[in-house]
């Protein structure tokens, strides 16, 4: 046992069991406390950040891109003066973005966006992305195909380029195409339609273009046409005006089905002109006429297109010709040579000369004859076969 000796003895207040309790008692823990609920609070927050965040995230993304396929175009137009507000309020009313805010925003941060007034195809519920792409995109610089078959009227490329640019207007169109304003070369005075002289092509139409300047390129691409064919000199060696040469051009390229047939189609029309003929020429009948009526009644109906009742030309081509039918109407076939068995049957002293045909088989190719008693037979067998 270790004696100790207690004069020695140093007094220590953990040697006294009251003072020991109290100073275990008085140990600081308040600021522990308020640590530990100041990080729980600070997490809480976090995390409440981090779902609303992510919630916005969600909203926006939704908003910018919404779900499903964007629907059909529809026009819009931007008009002078306009501002970014003033089209994102319009393109939220139209409902070809889902908030006109987040449009702002979205094109805030995305460069910006220069306006320029005009007509826009927008896509609805499209990614305002591709949104902005287009309104970013001048209307000079947005174009659309329309393609314009040979032998079209200016009707039928009316509805055609309504069709394909709704926003310009077929009746706009056809009241262009009529109304005398648009120059063309060659014209005749007194004649203010179009028709003819309108280049069938496909064009690319801006979105900045009017009804009129469609047709005003479509004429000057029928004259760059005619005069890389020589249309002038040409109609002089038949006897014509240019204009003349586009009313032959236009029935033969609404008569005519293959290549080979129309040199030789533009040879009857001369024959006939010739001999002072009625041109018998089917597809002028229906020229400004009901194409539901009997063939046999619009042979009766008295109008300068029926061919059948006038000789001479018809007043206006009955469409619009290709270069095909426009070379074929400057350089007619040749008549056919004594030699051709059509010609055995043409009396002796008359000259042998292309003045019939009648369809010949399903493809649409013709047979031509020089007498009316080799016509008759040809319909007969066409008949025959179900062509007629």
């Amino acid at each position: 046992m270790t004696y100790v000796d207690e004069t020695q003895w140093r007094a220590d207040p953990w040697d006294d069991p009251d003072q020991t309790d109290a100073l275990m008692l008085e140990r600081p823990r308040r600021p522990y406390r308020a640590l530990k609920w100041l990080t729980w609070l600070a997490l809480y927050a976090g995390m409440a950040g981090i779902v609303a965040w992510g919630l916005w995230g969600l909203s926006y993304t939704r908003k910018v891109n919404p779900p499903g396929d964007p629907g059909a175009p529809v026009n819009f137009t931007v008009n002078a003066g306009d501002t970014l507000q003033s089209i994102s309020l319009r393109l939220e009313d139209e409902g070809l973005v889902s908030d006109a805010d987040t449009f702002i925003y979205y094109v805030d941060h995305h460069g910006g966006l220069e306006l320029t007034p005009g007509y826009y195809q927008i896509r609805p519920s499209d990614h305002m992305g591709n949104v902005m792409s287009v309104l970013a995109t001048p209307p000079s610089e947005t174009y659309t195909k329309v393609t314009f078959p040979e032998g079209f009227t200016y009707e039928q490329m009316a509805l055609r380029l309504a069709d394909r640019v709704p926003r310009l207007s077929a009746v706009d169109f056809d009241n262009a195409a009529t109304d005398g304003s648009i120059d063309a070369a060659w014209l005749p005075d007194g004649i203010t339609s179009l028709e003819g002289l309108l280049f069938p092509d496909t064009y690319q139409v801006s979105n900045g273009e009017s009804e009129r300047e469609v047709l005003q390129r479509m004429v000057h691409l029928m004259e760059r046409v005619g005069g890389q064919e020589d249309i002038e000199d040409g109609a002089a060696r038949q006897g014509l005006t240019p204009y003349q040469v586009l009313i032959v051009a236009s029935m033969i390229e609404r008569e005519a089905r293959v290549d080979e047939d129309r040199p030789k189609i533009a040879r009857v029309i001369y024959n006939r002109l010739y001999l002072g003929m009625p041109l018998g020429i089917d597809a002028a009948l229906y020229y400004h006429q009901d194409s539901s009526l009997p063939f046999s009644l619009l042979k009766t109906i008295d109008s300068p297109y029926n061919t059948y009742l006038h000789a001479g030309l018809p007043p206006t081509p009955i469409a619009n010709p290709g270069r095909a039918s426009i070379r074929a109407a400057l350089n007619p076939a040749a008549n056919p040579s004594l030699g051709d068995p059509i010609c055995a049957d043409v009396d002796e002293g008359f000259p042998c000369l292309y003045l019939y045909y009648v369809i010949a088989d399903e493809d649409g190719r013709h047979v031509f004859s020089a007498t009316l008693a080799q016509q008759e037979a040809n319909i007969e067998e066409a008949r025959r076969k179900g062509l007629l």
